[in-house]
């Protein structure tokens, strides 16, 4: 998988689990750059991504990024 393809994949969970049709993603887009994305809505959106690709994180991982590029990286790494 690469990075535009994970991206494009990301953004419409992110639109549905937010409900908000006009997020754009980009690596360097974090909790802070969206309204909508909470402490809660954090889990939700892990669910989500976990269930799309197929994938579990732990712990570690989740609390280590800082932006959507390093999500990326920990669905790569996956």
């Amino acid at each position: 998988m690469d990075r535009n393809y994970i991206l494009t994949k990301l953004t419409p969970i992110f639109r549905e689990e937010l409900d908000n049709e006009e997020i754009e993603l980009n690596d360097e887009t974090t909790a802070s750059d969206i309204e909508e994305w909470d402490s809660l809505s954090h889990i939700q959106l892990i669910v989500a991504i976990e269930k799309a690709f197929g994938i579990r994180f732990i712990s570690s991982e989740i609390q280590s990024w800082n932006n959507v590029g390093e999500m990326i990286d920990s669905i790569i790494s996956k």
